[in-house]
């Protein structure tokens, strides 16, 4: 045993000795209150006085969504505070009456309310842990200031350790920490990067990685947020290694985590709909859902029994599969109903051979499959959803679905859809903590990284996932969000106007140069209005109308957009892979919408030239350890691109129906090919419900291509050819260690 254990060991049984042997010793903990919430009492609105019936209610401020004074009480006790991230603030006195809209659960509650009191963020002395902690964290409650020179110790110590790079060694001193003191926000932070960023790239293996990544995010994410939801540091460090570590480029296995991410996610919740209003009523189900199986059989009758008959016919299969209520076997069934849709389940016969050999996907398929159950499975899978968020993953379905709702088509296998939510909720929930000047830049860098996060989705949030091929996530990017981060701009620079450090410019230049790049993007596909039109705003903000007025945005736009390439092919991934999805985007919707196939050859050439320069780059010519080009694997070979592309634009609404089925009549078999798995089942719905159905098969307006078989025999043989590469790769790399 070592001779700082003995340390820790002694100062313990020190501690404990000198309290029970002194009789009573009443702890002496200073603690951050919870959130700060409104106190009121419903009245009636006509005379602002309370019911027999009205009850007192509790609103958290981060939970406000709009409030008006409707009677105003003459007192010398004011109430005032800031809500929606900051952006909006309310003041008035104790008494006032006010007409409040507050989100409770999944929904908004409106209410007529008196403003008893304003509560939360003062310190206060307890002699409780926090319920439910461990035994170690009452001991640590019960050696009361005691706790506080055991955990200074051990806090220099880890340090210390750290800088003498023994990061596996540090793992148990600093689990101790968040054990005594599991509102020392820091140690969390501390811990959890330690196993992400540190330990992680000691192991050999893009799995190994994984797993501490992971173990990293989970122990914040799922641990140190709960004893600490209003730490805006906190929920910085996780929305950031979500966006960096995950999303980022500069660890080797950095494509293997967007696979494992998107293919957890992909089970977890299903594949979202493309359309951006289906979407959000896709969460908004999920957010709704039931509570209990009783809730749901309530519902929707027969839910119970559907729980029963499947947990009674899994015990009949003798396979020892437990029926549990929890995210495991939520993953069990995503994965069951994934291979239903998968193309490339279905290239390879997964459903039949699974059924054959697999008694739990064949009890499945007796269960959940049977199509007179549809209901009941829905609302049951939707149940399972909302409770593993919750359990498993501290997010709330009903702030999921307000993002999705308000802030745009949020994909949540994409690593920046989490850094999206982590970031905002922790400006949302813990902004009033940090209003000292001294304090604010945390709020402001925090607001950094959500916002960062929607750009990175307007450049790559449309996904496209088969997690049963070994590809890499299609990302092709998203001009939905261009409006979205204009909006959130204008609120976060007024937020930050007055920020020490020029807290409102720096919002100001990356919405200039967010926005060159919409320009860019979207000019390249063919949208010239809209790229036009964001050119002049850019004029007006920037250029002849900015502050010192310049020339900058006087030129003709095709020159601006040269001029904006130039170079940056080099330096930014992101715009070479931009401009080889927006050169096939416009290639495809002009050159066969139009009739003028010779903009589609052109925009092919274009993208397989460009494909070909970056991934000749030096800069980019490089391979992992894991047999992965961290950097040209980021674009993919040009029949990659042209296969995402297509697929997206056959499944855009916002193209007429009719306009995307002569695309597709139009296309070469080739390119036909590549898409018809894929999309098929989406259209068909599509079709389904459009008044084209009544007067025309869909088979007929969308006909298989020849070859298809052959195709999927490629596809399948290609699939089982990189797998098995990277095992050998991965294996030579663990077998010279």
């Amino acid at each position: 045993m070592s001779k700082d254990r003995i340390i820790q060991i002694v100062a313990l049984a020190f501690a404990v000795t000198a309290v029970f042997g002194a009789g009573r010793i009443l702890p002496t903990i200073v603690e951050k209150a919870g959130q700060e919430h409104l106190v009121l009492t419903v009245v009636d609105p006509t005379t602002g006085e309370p019911n027999d019936d009205s009850e007192v209610i509790d609103v958290f401020t981060s939970m406000v969504r709009s409030i008006e004074t409707t009677m105003t009480f003459a007192g010398d006790d004011p109430v005032e505070f800031i809500f929606d991230a900051g952006t909006r603030d309310w003041s008035g006195n104790v008494g006032d009456v006010v007409e409040i809209a507050y989100r409770d659960g999944a929904v908004t509650e409106e209410v007529t309310a008196r403003i008893d009191g304003i509560d939360g963020y003062a310190l206060r002395y307890t002699d409780a842990s926090i319920e439910g902690a461990p035994p170690i964290v009452a001991l640590g409650t019960a050696i009361g200031a005691l706790r506080g020179l055991i955990v200074d110790y051990l806090w220099i110590k880890v340090n210390m350790m750290k800088e003498e790079g023994q990061f596996y060694e540090v793992m148990s001193d600093a689990d101790l920490i968040t054990k005594l003191q599991p509102r020392f926000s820091q140690v969390w932070g501390f811990h959890g990067h330690n196993m992400a960023y540190n330990i992680s790239v000691l192991t050999n293996t893009p799995e190994e990685r994984w797993d501490w990544v992971k173990a990293g995010i989970n122990l914040v994410r799922n641990e140190g947020l709960r004893y600490n939801p209003n730490d805006v540091v906190l929920h910085k460090e996780l929305a950031f290694w979500f966006a960096h570590k995950m999303d980022g480029v500069s660890d080797d296995a950095h494509l293997h985590y967007k696979r494992e991410h998107a293919k957890e996610w992909h089970y977890l919740l299903g594949k979202p709909p493309f359309n951006a209003e289906e979407r959000v009523l896709w969460m908004e189900t999920i957010a709704n859902a039931a509570e209990s199986i009783e809730e749901a059989d309530a519902r929707v009758p027969g839910t119970a029994q559907l729980v029963e008959d499947l947990e009674a016919a899994l015990d009949r299969t003798g396979s020892g599969f437990e029926m549990s209520l929890d995210r495991d076997f939520l993953m069990n069934i995503g994965k069951w109903n994934a291979v239903k849709q998968s193309p490339y389940a279905r290239i390879l016969g997964l459903d039949s051979t699974f059924a054959k050999n697999d008694p739990i996907y064949a009890t499945f398929d007796q269960v959940l499959g049977d199509p007179a159950r549809v209901d009941q499975v829905r609302e049951f899978v939707n149940f399972l959803r909302k409770k593993a968020l919750r359990e498993e993953y501290n997010m709330e379905p009903e702030v999921m679905y307000e993002y999705t709702r308000d802030i745009g088509p949020i994909d949540w296998r994409h690593p920046q859809a989490h850094a999206l939510y982590w970031g905002k909720l922790g400006s949302e929930r813990g902004s009033k903590r940090y209003e000292d000047a001294e304090d604010a830049y945390n709020v402001l860098n925090n607001d950094r990284i959500w916002l960062q996060a929607m750009q990175a989705l307007a450049k790559s949030g449309l996904l496209n996932v088969d997690p049963f091929s070994n590809d890499n996530p299609g990302r092709l990017n998203d001009s939905r969000w261009i409006r979205s981060i204009d909006r959130y701009f204008r609120e976060l620079y007024g937020k930050h106007f007055n920020s020490r450090g020029g807290g409102g410019d720096t919002f100001a230049n990356f919405h200039e140069n967010f926005m060159k790049y919409a320009i860019r993007d979207l000019w390249r596909a063919g949208e010239y209005e809209d790229a036009q039109e964001i050119y002049d705003y850019l004029n007006e903000l920037y250029g002849e109308g900015g502050v010192i007025p310049n020339m900058s945005y006087s030129m003709p736009i095709d020159v601006f957009v040269k001029d904006q390439t130039t170079g940056e092919y080099e330096m930014q991934p992101e715009v070479a892979r931009s401009d080889v999805y927006a050169a096939l985007r416009r290639g495809f919707r002009e050159g066969l919408l139009l009739n003028k196939p010779e903009i589609l050859e052109d925009a092919v050439k274009f993208a397989g030239e460009l494909t070909l320069y970056f991934q000749g780059l030096e800069d980019s010519d490089y391979t992992s350890k894991f047999g992965e080009s961290r950097i040209k694997d980021l674009i993919g070979d040009l029949e990659t691109s042209v296969r995402d592309i297509f697929q997206e634009i056959l499944l855009n609404d916002s193209l007429p129906l009719i306009d995307r089925l002569q695309i597709y009549a139009k296309a070469g078999d080739d390119q036909k090919r590549m898409a018809f798995d894929e999309v098929r089942p989406l259209l068909e719905a599509e079709f389904a419900r459009s008044p084209l159905a009544s007067a025309l098969e869909f088979d007929a307006a969308f006909k298989e291509p020849p070859g298809m078989d052959a195709y999927r025999s490629f596809r399948a043989a290609a699939a089982a050819q990189e797998g098995q590469r990277r095992k050998d790769v991965i294996g030579a790399e663990a077998e010279q260690k």
